[in-house]
């Protein structure tokens, strides 16, 4: 997990770096073409030349480091952990019809020594279930019924793990955003204030860097979302293998008791 966030954060340093370059020359030129054309011709060409990293890099600056930088990391962290569920459920994933198949032809041909061994050789938190049951067979089945209900409960936390993170990040970021709206808004209607007239100058940066902030928070919660609803679905569907198979090992060892 540490070596995953540090190899995000790089990265994410890295990707920063080049924009900022990119960004930089993307100026230049914008700077040349307005001074060499009229002001409209020019202000046209700097619209169709600003790409969509430099509009979001342009964006993102515009509303502050401060509330935008905190809905940047909670976009990272959240990413960080919804990759690494991701990356852990693909590979707890079994083909539990092939794994009770090798279980049923272990049991007739060796006993449960050669079962136990098929499960330890497979990888996911099914053959661990199958393994569990198998070893509270000499203890009668309902010995091993309860060890797979209870070691079946133990490999959902583990699959469940982390996941209430990105949920947090997901309720966090529009929060944000909506935070750094309303500061927007009272530094606005302080500048009126000051001021003593209301000149649409005065208010509509400071309205624009106040909305900008709720439309970055919401893009993260959106695409954290996504992630999240993913891993949700990819949980229920490992947590249904589970227990279908663990249906199937009670019915071989009720058979193999006979």
């Amino acid at each position: 997990m540490k070596r995953l966030f540090s190899i995000l954060a790089i990265a994410c340093v890295m990707a920063f770096g080049t924009v900022n370059a990119n960004t930089n020359a993307n100026t230049n030129t914008i700077v040349n073409t307005v001074v060499s054309s009229t002001q409209d011709e020019g202000a046209a060409s700097a619209s169709e030349d600003l790409g969509f990293h430099q509009e979001l890099k342009k964006r993102f600056i515009e509303g502050g480091p401060g509330f935008m930088g905190i809905v940047l990391l909670c976009l990272i962290l959240g990413l960080a952990i919804a990759i690494e569920r991701i990356i852990f459920l693909n590979l707890s994933t079994t083909n539990s019809k092939k794994l009770v198949q090798e279980v049923e032809d272990a049991l007739s041909s060796g006993g449960v020594e050669a079962a136990k061994e098929v499960c330890r050789n497979t990888k996911g938190p099914v053959a661990s279930i199958f393994y569990q049951g198998l070893d509270r067979t000499d203890e009668g089945i309902e010995a091993a019924e309860k060890a797979v209900v209870a070691y079946g409960g133990v490999q959902m936390g583990q699959l469940e793990k982390n996941v209430s993170w990105v949920s947090l990040f997901i309720a966090l970021a529009p929060m944000l955003g909506f935070m750094g709206t309303v500061i927007g808004m009272i530094d606005a209607f302080d500048k009126i204030e000051a001021a003593g007239d209301m000149q649409p100058s005065l208010v509509a940066g400071g309205i624009k860097i106040a909305l900008l902030t709720t439309v970055f928070g919401l893009i993260v919660a959106i695409i954290l979302q996504i992630f999240y609803n993913y891993i949700i679905a990819k949980i229920d569907s490992i947590v249904n293998d589970m227990e279908d198979a663990s249906i199937s090992l009670m019915d071989l060892l009720i058979r193999n008791k006979k």
